[in-house]
Order: structure tokens, then C-alpha cells, then sequence
């Protein structure tokens, strides 16, 4: 259950940017407010997951899939630029996450 709680912390940072993003674009108020819960949420099922995924593994992964998350998120839904570089080093994050989870 720990790695299922990791990857909705995960996805639930990856809500959290999107809430971050509409506010810097929008300013509106209620964005502040989905950010606070999709942090907050993020954050207990990370705390959740640290259960019985060692700390290293989880944070890493976490970190990798909000990061990663984060930038596919951008590109396909607010025209942010996909050039191959950045393409090469998202798939090396992904990579490395499935490499971390195969370790554990």
C-alpha cells in the first residue's frame, strides 16, 4: 500500500503545481486554497508511504514524478516548449524512478 500512497502523493504534487500555475496566471484566490490542500495531501501520503519505503527511495521518487509530472503537465496544457533536450532528461527522470523502484 506504501508505494500506492507514494504515487498519489506524487500525482497530488503535480495538482499542486497546476493550482500554482492557474494562480500566477489567474490571481485568484481560490487557487491559493487548492494549493494548501494538494500540498497538504501531497505531504501526508508521502509521510504515509516513508512507513515502509525507506526516506532516500521515497523522496527521490516523489521528487521524480512531481518533477517530471510537472513539465509533461506544462507542455500539454499550457504551451510551454518541448524541445528534445528537456524531452532526454524528463524520460532520465522517469528512468531513474523505475530504476529506484526495481532497487526497493
Amino acid at each position: 500500500m506504501s508505494w500506492v500512497y507514494l504515487i498519489l502523493a506524487g500525482c497530488m504534487e503535480i495538482i499542486g503545481v497546476i493550482a500554482l500555475k492557474k494562480y500566477s496566471l489567474s490571481g485568484r484566490k481560490i487557487f491559493l486554497l487548492a494549493i494548501l490542500v494538494q500540498f497538504a495531501l501531497s505531504f501526508s501520503l508521502l509521510s504515509l508511504a516513508m512507513s515502509e519505503i525507506a526516506m532516500a527511495t521515497a523522496y527521490a521518487i516523489w521528487t521524480g514524478i512531481g518533477a517530471a509530472g510537472g513539465v509533461l503537465v506544462g507542455i500539454a496544457f499550457f504551451n510551454e516548449s518541448k524541445d528534445g533536450k528537456k524531452l532526454f532528461f524528463i524520460t532520465m527522470i522517469i528512468a531513474s524512478v523505475i530504476g529506484l523502484k526495481a532497487l526497493s
